[in-house]
């Protein structure tokens, strides 16, 4: 775990519950799994477009005729 042994790794934990509480624990982490899930979409649509030439292209056209 980003080389943190147990102890660490339990203070850790300790400081991020007594900077947020334990009511928005849940809330904070709910927050990032989101984030990072739509992060992940985001790189795979981005990998996904890099390799189709013809949805570039698509989405150009498409971002074009929204402007005007």
């Amino acid at each position: 775990m980003f080389g943190l042994g147990i102890g660490e790794g339990l203070i850790l934990l300790v400081v991020v519950l007594l900077l947020f509480g334990g009511k928005k624990l849940p809330e904070l982490g709910s927050s990032m799994g989101k984030a990072l899930t739509n992060f992940k979409k985001g790189m795979n649509d981005a990998n996904n477009e890099a390799s189709d030439p013809e949805k570039i292209e698509q989405n150009q056209d498409d971002n074009t005729s929204n402007q005007a």
